[in-house]
């Protein structure tokens, strides 16, 4: 069976009436081509199916059109979304991705290695693996962390995880309760951390003493443990640092023949896609995950492009639904 013919620079030039070096220009994103010409050469590459040669590219640039992408775990909701969105960005952008995670060794001078031997431009860190960023032997690669403290080494993009999680307290007091119990992330995550500062920051506003916190590992499984322990009275509200021990907070609560939200409110944290499908609906702490995987994207590639872009904070929005 005949293979098919690989299209070539020469014949998108001949489609799009230009020079081969015009096209050269349009394939490696060079500014010195007027949009008109530009857009014709792209309509041709398209109608061609032309795919740039990317051993090439690198050749000629000195780059590799390759982001690296580093996670503890994507086995956590929040880590696939950020996959996901980081994935779709980099693609819109004809950049390639490579995915290395850390597993329960947590190597990541290891990553690190292995990433600059496969030459990537640039790596974006997620999450639970940026505190061990701050400790690792970086130098060299260009990265964006997602939820760090500040750090010159790193542009850092996140989410105000300290605002939602006391604007979700907020709401629980203003609701008329007296007090907030939090079920709280895993120690060692930054996100965790801010979720379980903002919560106590509400509370000291009102005056009010923070119950002792139930930590959890981000699991349904976790989250419905220990509400399954808490004591069955004095438990009128439950912030919990994410929307997946939220459900299994609603899960223990609705075998105990508590209501929700008449006997125990219940807030989350992410608003993942399922969350209004909860029951009742989760009122929850929306973080917009296409959103932060698009900027931490951009900024990597702005990066690489020979600008050191500026940290990004983005701000969460509660989201009220019947839980609460």
């Amino acid at each position: 069976m005949p293979q098919p013919t690989r299209v070539s620079m020469s014949m998108v030039a001949q489609r799009a009436g230009v020079s081969g070096q015009t096209v050269s220009r349009v394939a490696n994103d060079s500014p010195r081509v007027d949009p008109q010409t530009r857009a014709r050469v792209e309509k041709a590459m398209a109608e061609l199916g032309y795919r740039p040669n990317r051993a090439a590219r690198a050749l000629r640039t000195g780059r590799t059109q390759t982001l690296g992408l580093v996670a503890q775990t994507l086995a956590t909701v929040g880590n696939s979304r950020m996959l996901q969105a980081v994935a779709e960005a980099a693609a819109s952008r004809g950049y390639a991705l490579t995915v290395l995670t850390l597993g329960a060794d947590a190597d990541i001078d290891e990553a690190f290695d292995r990433l600059r031997d496969q030459g990537v431009d640039g790596a974006i860190v997620l999450n639970e693996a940026t505190a061990l960023a701050r400790d690792a032997a970086s130098a060299g690669l260009r990265l964006v962390v997602i939820d760090s403290p500040p750090d010159e080494r790193f542009t850092v993009v996140g989410t105000d995880h300290a605002a939602g999680a006391r604007a979700a307290t907020e709401h629980l007091l203003a609701s008329g309760h007296a007090t907030v119990h939090h079920l709280a992330g895993p120690a060692g995550s930054f996100a965790a951390a801010e979720r379980e500062r903002g919560w106590r920051e509400a509370l000291a506003v009102a005056g009010v003493e923070p119950p002792e916190v139930a930590r959890g590992d981000w699991s349904a499984a976790s989250g419905h443990d220990l509400v399954r322990r808490m004591p069955a009275s004095g438990v009128t509200a439950i912030f919990a640092a994410n929307d997946q021990m939220a459900l299994g907070a609603l899960r223990a609560l609705a075998e105990s023949g508590r209501r929700v939200p008449d006997d125990v409110a219940v807030i989350g944290f992410d608003d993942i896609a399922d969350a209004a499908q909860f029951q009742p609906p989760l009122t929850t702490v929306r973080q917009d995950f296409d959103v932060l995987g698009e900027q931490a994207v951009g900024r990597l590639v702005s990066w690489i492009e020979g600008e050191h872009p500026a940290d990004l904070m983005l701000a969460p929005t509660l989201v009220r639904r019947a839980s609460s």
